[in-house]
């Protein structure tokens, strides 16, 4: 790509992370600039180096490809400077490694000019050789991670959620505002699309082993937990807010029956052992729900829930609700455990004495411990907030919440 040729008329940037790919770059690089030219694309080969020390930056130039130096090292870091560096309309991003089909771009700058937003790779689709990838990577690693991606986004039309070959419109990833600078970049790309309502489609895509002489740079348990953190962090609704609402519901039913006694199912009796239990889960619940909540207001400032999520959930945790509920719970915890030492006093200090008392000292203890992180969690939600209340909404990215893409996705 001459350097003469101005920005407006490149229509594509197929990007290269680089960090020491002395041995496939130039193959790499060869086979895209002659997919381009076959399929009559204005485009060039960006390589963003990542402190290569292989002389991989030379034999880039002398393919064919512009070099950009990355500043901040890994995947994710050489990737979102090559986006902010490229001058193509679209972007199609690769491995270096020559494992990607890079003679074979026609499918995702057919999808592209189409329209769609991104445009993903399916190797399950296309074809993976043999010895392209690890069997725990291709049986258990990819389908899981994929499947819970599908689960926690709505997005049913994505089958390969970590495909490194896809495409893009670069202004509207750009506005993404992306940020993270590992492997775990491939999972944030896609989750802030679907969050965001982008189009995303599909395309088959092959997978055949790299030409590389050294381990690859992905780290199998190391890499796979950061891309499941991702994945778990990004759905706070689905990982946070209903399993403690659940369990908060099922622990509340729970102590409520068992506080008037004794509970018998199948020839299993149910008591006080029991209730220590159901007061736990209406403890551990509750908090769950509140770090949910919390997990929205901060992904609030960072573009990631919606204004009327956002608006729904933070009048429930504002700090004045949060406050009075907070103490209305902590003086009705207070005045049960009043009551039951003072019937506990009256009655005597015996095992049926005791028994009948801890039916209320236990829930009144939970009530209190409720109540004191409810009242807390106020001045914490608070906190949150200050920059959204003092940020207009128009300068906060317009984004999708998790229900309405799973509703508008049927």
């Amino acid at each position: 790509m001459s350097e003469l040729v101005a920005t407006d008329d490149v229509e594509l940037t197929v990007l290269l992370p680089c960090l020491n790919e002395a041995e496939t770059l130039e193959i790499c690089v060869t086979k895209a600039l002659r997919a381009m030219d076959e399929l009559g694309v204005v485009g060039e080969v960006l390589v963003s180096d990542n402190g290569s020390t292989d002389g991989s930056q030379e034999i880039a130039v002398r393919a064919g490809a512009r070099v950009v130096h990355a500043p901040i090292r890994g995947y994710g870091g050489a990737l979102l400077n090559g986006i902010e560096q490229a001058r193509g309309r679209y972007v199609i991003m690769g491995d270096a490694d020559d494992s990607y089909d890079l003679s074979n771009l026609g499918p995702f700058v057919e999808a592209l000019r189409a329209g769609h937003d991104v445009v993903m790779g399916n190797r399950f689709k296309g074809g993976i050789a043999p010895g392209a990838m690890p069997p725990l990577h291709r049986y258990l690693g990819n389908p899981v991670l994929s499947w819970l991606g599908r689960r926690l986004f709505g997005l049913r039309n994505v089958g390969d959620f970590h495909c490194g070959l896809r495409g893009f419109n670069r202004d509207r990833i750009r506005d993404l505002q992306l940020c993270m600078p590992g492997m775990e970049f491939a999972s944030e790309l896609v989750v802030r699309a679907a969050l965001n309502g982008y189009d995303i489609v599909e395309v088959p895509t092959t997978l055949k082993p790299d030409g590389r002489s050294r381990p690859p740079h992905l780290r199998t348990w190391r890499d796979g937990w950061r891309h499941l953190r991702f994945l778990l962090v990004f759905a706070p609704r689905k990982t946070l807010i209903w399993p403690g609402l659940t369990m908060f519901v099922l622990g509340l039913l729970g102590t409520t029956i068992l506080s008037f006694g004794q509970v018998e199912v199948g020839g299993v009796g149910f008591d006080i052992s029991t209730m220590v239990y159901t007061c736990l889960a209406m403890l551990v619940g509750a908090q769950l729900l509140l770090f949910g909540v919390f997990a929205l207001l901060y992904g609030h400032t960072e573009g990631i829930t919606s204004q009327r999520q956002v608006a729904r959930w933070g009048r429930i945790v504002r700090f004045e609700t949060c406050t009075a509920a907070g103490l209305v719970l902590t003086l009705l915890g207070l005045a049960g455990s009043i009551y039951a030492l003072t019937v506990w006093g009256s009655t005597g200090f015996g095992p049926q004495e005791l028994t009948e008392s801890l039916r209320v000292v236990l829930p009144s203890s939970t009530t209190i411990g409720v109540g004191v992180t409810v009242l807390f969690s106020g001045l914490f939600s608070s906190l949150l907030s200050l920059r959204r209340i003092n940020t207009p909404v128009t300068s906060t990215p317009v984004v999708a919440a998790e229900d309405e893409l799973a509703a508008t996705r049927g």
